[in-house]
């Protein structure tokens, strides 16, 4: 048996992106799942894709019985977060955290849980700005 893993979009507009991550496991985990794919065509803007433009506003989490670390994707993927416990990350009075643009950046978001076991569970919310350039 594997995690059970879910993202759901709440919303997608031109400027804005809210995506609801769950995870219930069952004591094997996550390793660098692509929870944000910042090259999809389904949050594209005008046939543009956020990609590096990718910023995070705000992460609400809830994370029990295990930790959770929120990566940006790059050759190298660069640490955005890590989470336990519960509450909110709000990075809005700076404009969110950018992408760090290093070797190999997609602008994608990885998630991986540490220390998980059977029944913990991860719900992470977040908020972000796609800073695609619009016509």
């Amino acid at each position: 048996m594997a995690d059970v893993t879910t993202v759901q979009v709440i919303a997608n507009g031109p400027r804005n992106l809210v995506l609801r991550v769950t995870d219930v496991s069952d004591g094997t985990g996550l390793a660098a799942m692509k929870i944000v794919d910042a090259q999809s065509m389904a949050f594209s803007v005008g046939g543009a894709v956020p990609g590096v433009h990718l910023t995070v506003r705000r992460i609400a989490y809830d994370v029990h019985g295990m930790v959770a670390r929120l990566q940006w994707e790059a050759t190298e993927p660069v640490d955005l977060a890590t989470l336990s416990g519960f509450g909110h990350l709000d990075f809005r009075r700076f404009q969110g955290v950018p992408n760090p643009k290093v070797a190999g950046a997609t602008g994608s978001i990885l998630l991986t849980t540490m220390g998980a076991g059977a029944g913990s569970a991860v719900t992470i919310v977040l908020e972000m700005i796609k800073g695609v350039p619009q016509a």
